[in-house]
């Protein structure tokens, strides 16, 4: 099963190697059609202690680490990189296409009218 990836911001570290953030999502009411925002504050594991208040962080699904935290912070690269046993071969890409010259544009004629014939009853 996928490990969930959220993001937020960071909103405290006062606690030694561990990051409260809190993640945002919007989502639509499902009577109403309008937009709703909810939030949820999650602890984070930060083996480092380098990330501070107001910084945006992704964190990641992991194995209990305390009563609380569940999540570790993780940066972008890490987040997109497949893990060394599923990388796959990456095709060559084909060298890029020129862009094609404008074609001009021939003259058009207007349309012709179309009139119709009525018919009368005898």
């Amino acid at each position: 099963m996928p490990r969930r990836v959220l993001e937020g911001n960071v909103v405290s570290n006062k606690a030694d190697k561990t990051i409260t953030v809190l993640v945002e999502r919007r989502y639509m009411h499902p009577v109403y059609k309008k937009y709703i925002k909810s939030s949820d504050k999650y602890c984070a594991h930060d083996e480092n202690n380098q990330y501070n208040e107001g910084d945006r962080v992704s964190i990641i699904e992991c194995r209990p680490l305390s009563k609380r935290k569940r999540w570790t912070v993780v940066t972008g690269d890490e987040v997109s990189a497949p893990k060394s046993s599923e990388k796959k071969e990456v095709a060559k890409k084909a060298p890029a296409k020129k862009p094609a010259a404008p074609k001009k544009e021939a003259a058009k004629k207007p349309a012709a009218k179309k009139t119709t014939a009525k018919k009368k009853d005898a």
